[in-house]
């Protein structure tokens, strides 16, 4: 059997032994499909089979604890999103509550796709060799203070747009401060959390432990909580030092001079070069979404048919991208580790994506999927316990309020799992056409 053949079969089909399996070709480069030639070379890479041994149980016990802690960090999230609403930069300027979700979302948005990238790279042993470990880590960290510091400044002139759409008004003191503390909340949330992906990545690969599986739920963990705790912060100062008209516009011209230094780092990671090329247009969609959902949490958050809305919005929000944020990262090294980019494999090319191969099938992929939903309804049911307990008041009583509320929450996990395969599929026939381009780039 040649190596052709052998890369079209399921890894589970190969029975490897645990030292050695299929990895990316060593003939495919990053810029396109390999030669002729080249696709008969196989390499070893020495966690290529951890999929192969991974079972439902395996999977569960990892990725347990670290949802269960970012669920808390949901919940707490929750709570101090109801406490922040009541300060006098958030009554005073309403357009913050409509930055909330879109600098929330850039957690998914850009570090749980760097905790992707980085185990990703942690799993093909791209991170083993010290030199080329700092590379990969300089390169990744630069492209997310980017893409931070441009989105943030995006996001606050949606929030503005929206605002002065709705109300048909602008102030310009306003708009300062809410350009500022956008920039600064996003540039230092993604430096925080960058730095805890990376330690929480390299631990996991010394420790053995898959860390497609937990790191981007320890990311969800933190995120919102110190999103929302930098932007309270930053909005707060400004708002007292608002008679300063200059520094607000010092501020945010000093975060956009560094781009250039950002960029000149990110450069010497070619990969990394073309996913700031080309990676901006999912990130800035997701950013103009989650505004609008921005817009809905401003005018429902102080109405008292919808009291303890800002409670439930990050939980709600966050558990199924979490789950989801596991699962296209388990994907992504799937496909780095089995596959070339551009080319699907053709157990994956026979169908579809639908809700029978994504949860119905004894392929990897769909044991995580159906591991990863089953811990939808009782994850939820014990985050809207603590809610409970700690403000009790603020939780609707009624027992059908819970129903349709843990029916969304499973509807919105279930259709999210075929997302990641779509975006695979996309990115495939993506780079048939243009060059280059990765499936991390999303």
């Amino acid at each position: 059997m040649d190596g052709t053949e052998t890369r079209q079969r399921k890894p589970e089909e190969l029975a490897l032994p645990h030292a050695f399996s299929p990895g990316r070709l060593s003939g495919a480069s990053e810029d396109g499909p390999p030669t002729v030639s080249e696709r008969h070379r196989v390499v070893s890479k020495p966690l290529g089979s951890e999929f192969s041994r991974e079972t439902a149980l395996s999977i569960g016990l990892q990725v347990m604890v670290p949802f269960m802690f970012a669920g808390l960090g949901l919940s707490g999230a929750g709570m101090l999103l109801n406490y922040f609403q009541h300060w006098p930069v958030f009554v005073e300027v309403k357009d913050l509550l409509t930055l909330v979700p879109p600098l929330v979302g850039l957690k998914g948005n850009l570090e749980m796709t760097l905790a992707s990238r980085l185990s990703t790279a942690a799993n093909t042993g791209q991170i083993d060799d010290t030199q080329e470990q700092h590379r990969v880590i300089s390169s990744n960290l630069a492209l997310i203070q980017v893409q931070a510091t441009v989105v943030g400044f995006l996001a606050a002139v949606a929030a503005l747009l929206l605002g002065a759409m709705s109300r048909e008004e602008l102030d310009f003191v306003k708009v300062e401060l809410l350009c500022a503390s956008s920039v600064i909340t996003a540039f230092l949330a993604a430096f925080a959390l960058g730095m805890l992906m990376v330690c929480i990545v390299i631990g996991a690969r010394k420790l053995g432990v898959n860390p497609d599986n937990i790191a981007t739920p320890i990311a969800a963990s933190l995120g919102d909580l110190i999103t929302l705790s930098i932007l309270a912060c930053v909005s707060s100062f400004f708002y007292k030092h608002k008679d300063n008209r200059y520094l607000t516009l010092l501020v945010c011209i000093s975060f956009m001079a560094l781009i250039p230094l950002w960029v000149l780092i990110v450069k010497q990671n070619p990969p990394i070069m073309r996913i700031l090329k080309f990676g901006w247009f999912p990130i800035i969609l997701a950013m103009v979404i989650s505004s609008f959902g921005g817009l809905i949490l401003n005018k429902t958050i102080s109405k008292q048919q919808f009291q303890g809305m800002a409670i439930f919005t990050p939980i709600i929000c966050g558990v199924g991208g979490n789950l989801v944020a596991i699962q296209t990262s388990r994907i992504s090294t799937y496909l780095h580790m089995w596959s070339t980019p551009g080319v699907l494999p053709l157990w994956m090319k026979q169908y579809w994506p639908n809700p029978c191969s994504t949860f119905c099938t004894s392929e990897i992929n769909s044991v995580s999927a159906r591991v990863l939903l089953s811990l939808v309804v009782p994850g939820h049911l014990i985050f809207f316990y603590i809610i409970y307990l700690v403000e009790g008041h603020l939780v609707p009583q009624s027992k059908m309020f819970v129903v349709f509320y843990l029916l969304a929450s499973l509807m919105q996990a279930a259709t999210s799992h075929s997302v990641p395969v779509l975006r695979e599929s996309y990115q495939a026939l993506l780079h048939q056409r243009k060059e280059g381009l990765e499936s991390r780039c999303t």
